[in-house]
């Protein structure tokens, strides 16, 4: 992730709002020579001129207007992330110093980011690449520039104080906003090679995802889209810290925090599901106690799938063999193999459904037992000119698969 030198981001700032390089001087604490040095490594680092000089000052370009909203979201999250930090460590006992982001260099933000990630001072160097000290003093030094205890030695590690966990989670939110502004550069320069990290839940890897980076890619090849799979809780945990950009998969119903949004794609109903030439294949009015005669391999608990299963039986005994799992591809292969049963959606067995090896039994399921699908984002959150595009892919997928074309 590109992450520039936060005093050059602050120096970008006060001399877009003063239209003047001396004017910005006094306001950063920094010679006209450094802040003009600032600039134009700013500017080199971008590839872009971010500033017209002009006799009546320093006018932001277009591409300067862009990169400076970016940069002010960048910097209006470190300042937050501080504040909450400062707000907690008061409840620990700390004091805490107003206004520290002021002083916050990139090597200390990158540094906390690095423990935050690796929970150990000499892995966490190994993975930005730089000697254990040099992290070791800049981890430090924040602890020193914040007045705050960040970090604490346990028997597995370095763990994080719950104020650092506050201003960590700001700062990945802080370089994902900056990388997105590298992003937007790039394509108003006409270069589209842009990332985008798009956590992926089981449901939608079999048709909506595919089909939405197909429809991405043919029009932008050079678009690079990165799916990271895993269970909801560890994604859900990334999107909120700036690691990937959008989730897709089941939608939960409260939604869990207020700082996310969700926007359901289609609705997908649930079906009890069996080999082929299982014993229930092919009868008719299939009761639940038919099912809970046949061993069963269900999603892990907290999953919307697996609340499904235990009202299905509720109030009755449970079948007696169960096996959980979160991979489809263990349970495809259990029911092939055995008389196991399961309930999933029609959408995850479209494959194997379609070579005539898993099809869904006559069950008559109760009523609601369908999974809203759809897209989560963090609120707020300003998508590139690629990541729209790709929003609208996802749509375009969505409904497909809800008017049956993904059958």
């Amino acid at each position: 992730m590109r992450v520039p030198n936060f005093r050059h981001l602050r120096a970008f700032r006060e001399v877009a709002a003063t239209r003047s390089v001396s004017g910005a001087a006094g306001r950063v604490h920094l010679s006209q020579p450094a802040i003009t040095q600032a600039i134009a490594k700013l500017e080199e680092q971008l590839g872009t001129a971010l500033f017209e000089r002009r006799s009546d000052g320093m006018i932001p370009t277009e591409t300067g207007l862009m990169f400076l909203e970016r940069s002010e979201r960048a910097l209006g999250f470190i300042r937050s992330g501080a504040r909450e930090a400062v707000r907690i460590g008061a409840k620990k006992g700390g004091r805490g110093f107003a206004n520290f982001d002021q002083l916050l260099t990139t090597a200390q933000l990158r540094a906390l980011v690095a423990v935050s990630r690796a929970g150990n001072f000499s892995l966490a160097a190994r993975n930005v690449g730089i000697s254990q000290p040099t992290l070791h003093r800049a981890a430090r030094d924040l602890e020193r520039l914040s007045g705050l205890a960040l970090f604490s030695k346990t028997s597995q590690g370095i763990e994080l104080t719950p104020a650092a966990v506050a201003l960590s989670q700001a700062v990945k939110l802080a370089f994902a906003e900056l990388e997105q502004g590298f992003s937007e550069i790039e394509e108003t320069l006409g270069i589209d090679a842009a990332t985008i990290v798009v956590g992926a839940l089981p449901l939608p890897r079999a048709y909506v995802l595919p089909a939405a980076i197909n429809l991405l890619t043919r029009e932008r090849p050079e678009v690079r889209v990165s799916v990271v799979d895993g269970p909801y809780n560890d994604l859900f945990h990334d999107l909120r810290h700036g690691e990937i950009d959008l989730l897709v998969g089941a939608l939960r119903d409260p939604v869990p925090i207020d700082d996310v949004s969700q926007e359901t794609l289609f609705s997908d109903p649930l079906l009890v599901v069996a080999r082929t030439d299982h014993p229930l294949a092919g009868k008719a009015r299939i009761t639940l106690d038919d099912l809970a005669a046949y061993p069963w391999a269900v999603p892990r608990e907290n999953t919307p799938t697996r609340a499904y299963f235990d009202r299905l039986f509720s109030g009755r005994p449970m079948p007696a063999s169960i096996v959980e799992s979160s991979s489809m591809v263990l349970i495809r292969e259990l029911l092939l193999k055995s008389d196991r049963l399961t309930l999933t959606s029609a959408h995850q067995i479209r494959h194997e459904r379609n070579m005539g090896l898993l099809a869904p039994l006559d069950v008559d399921l109760p009523e609601g037992m369908w999974r809203p699908i759809g897209i989560t984002l963090r609120r707020g959150w300003r998508p590139t000119v690629t990541q729209n595009r790709f929003l609208d892919c996802l749509r375009e997928a969505g409904r497909l698969s809800a008017g049956g074309e993904a059958a």
